[in-house]
Parts: structure tokens; sequence; C-alpha cells
């Protein structure tokens, strides 16, 4: 079976180095606002002009998501090919996601939507940064 680690020359690259770095705050941020998130839907859940069953369920899906891309971004910091090719693929479908549920018409509240299109601005980064030629390269180096 072939490793699954990066070599510690591509690890410790400096732009390897700024890149994971980068992502981690990315996604830190990502994880720090999904969960303050569900912190205010818990504590407004009796509102439900504000906190709609959509709401409820975006929300949790939001802090999972950020969770497992937090566990990811680790693991593509220590050099795992799986961590990375799992926080490309999960960053890129949350990113898609986002929009879709910005776009929709009437399903969320105003807040949720702007709430959403930060993450989603974090998101961007992240996959901005996990497809640079770099990491790319790192990555797929043999």
């Amino acid at each position: 079976m072939t490793a699954r680690i990066i070599t510690e020359e591509h690890l410790n690259h400096p732009q390897s180095q700024t890149a994971f770095r980068n992502v981690k705050l990315l996604v830190g941020c990502y994880l720090g606002l999904s969960m303050l998130t569900l912190v205010a839907i818990v504590l407004l859940r009796d509102n439900t002009a504000i906190v709609t069953p959509a709401v409820w369920v975006r929300g949790t899906i939001v802090v999972a998501s950020a969770l497992l891309t937090t566990f990811f971004a680790a693991q593509m910091a220590r050099g795992s090919r799986g961590g990375y090719l799992r926080l490309r693929l999960v960053s890129a479908i949350m990113l898609v996601a986002i929009v879709v549920i910005i776009a929709l018409p009437g399903t969320f509240p105003l807040w949720m939507k702007i709430e959403q299109g930060v993450c989603g601005l974090l998101l961007l980064g992240v996959v901005g940064v996990v497809n640079s030629k770099h990491l790319r390269s790192t990555f797929t180096t043999r």
C-alpha cells in the first residue's frame, strides 16, 4: 500500500505552511461563526419568525460540515492526501449549497442568508487556497 502522506520537504515548504495556516484560519472562522449561529438559534428558538424549521436544519448541517472541514484541514496540514481531497470536496459542496440558499426566495430569513454569505466568503477563501497550483502539485506529487 502506498503512503498517503506527502514528503516532509513538501509539508514544510514555506508556501505549504502559509497555505495551511491560511486554511486553518478561514476554517476556524467558519466553525466559530457556525457555532455562534447555532447558539443564536437555540437562544431565539421561541421566535418562529426568526428561527424557522429550515433554520434549525441548516444551522445544524453547517456546524456538522464546519466540524468536518476543520478535521480535514488538520489532516491536510499534517500531510494527508485524503484529508486534502476531502477538504477540497466538502468546501466546494458547501459553497455551492450556500449560493443556492442565498438565491432561494423566502426559504430562509434575511439574517440567515447574511450569515451564510459570510460563511460562503470564508469557504471561497478555502476553495481558492486548496485549489492553488502549489497545493495541487504538492498533494499530487508521488
